[in-house]
């Protein structure tokens, strides 16, 4: 975590947490639903703790959180790119001063590793070797900003440095090389991978538009965010951060 967030954070074991995710702004009560499914995913992991939940798209709903649990709660970011929203509207949304936000999903260094283990379950059930499978990792990309790429980038070489792929590929929705342009004549013995948090429209329209219109007859995965291991992973994280704010 950067400590440009939080600079009058005091060392304290902290015992509250919100789980913030962008949400859904053309509807956003099923995403507020999913993300508080996920928080009570990660609570039954961490006895003891405090923990809410809101999306940004959910009008009051952060600071319905911030209510019920505290304003030292850590903040976990259910997001894939560490940028405009994590470091400018959440600090903003939340006060800036009050706010203790760890890094977002995805950059998380564990990620790879979960994604590693999906992906070797994945190509054990189908009897394929990744080194006769296409890779394809789809992501939200940014026109206005290289962190989407960055962080995707990260993702990406590390997975394939711990297992590598017959080729590998990176499309995005909003930015080039799109998604639409990299898959078409792809072979059966290919894998979509959204690099995502969460369902969403990119996720349940975008996506498969893309593929559909390229033919796409290999194995679509669910978003990684969604991954059934993703809510221990929360709890690592935010268990690691207390220890290091009462060690501090």
């Amino acid at each position: 975590m950067s400590g440009t967030r939080s600079p009058s954070l005091k060392a304290q074991a902290t015992r509250s947490a919100i789980i913030v995710s962008h949400g859904q702004p053309s509807d956003p009560d099923p995403a507020e639903r999913a993300l508080a499914d996920l928080t009570a995913r990660v609570a039954a992991l961490m006895p003891g703790w405090r923990l809410a939940s809101a999306t940004l798209a959910k009008h009051g709903a952060l600071d319905a959180a911030v209510a019920e649990v505290g304003r030292d709660a850590l903040i976990y970011p259910l997001f894939m790119t560490d940028g405009w929203f994590t470091q400018t509207t959440l600090p903003k949304r939340l006060g800036a001063a009050q706010a203790h936000i760890l890094a977002p999903l995805g950059t998380d260094p564990s990620l790879p590793d979960l994604a590693v283990h999906w992906l070797a379950e994945e190509l054990r059930t189908r009897r394929w070797q990744a080194r006769e499978t296409t890779l394809i990792v789809a992501s939200h990309g940014s026109g206005k900003s290289r962190n989407s790429a960055r962080d995707t980038r990260r993702f990406t070489d590390a997975l394939t440095a711990a297992m590598p792929f017959a080729d590998v590929r990176t499309g995005y929705i909003e930015e080039s090389p799109f998604l639409g342009d990299i898959v078409f004549d792809l072979p059966e013995q290919s894998i979509c991978l959204p690099f995502f948090a969460a369902e969403g429209g990119h996720v349940t329209d975008d996506i498969p538009e893309a593929l559909d219109l390229a033919d796409f007859r290999g194995l679509r995965l669910a978003p990684v965010g969604t991954h059934p291991a993703i809510p221990a992973l929360v709890a690592q994280a935010l268990h690691a951060e207390a220890r290091r704010l009462e060690a501090a």
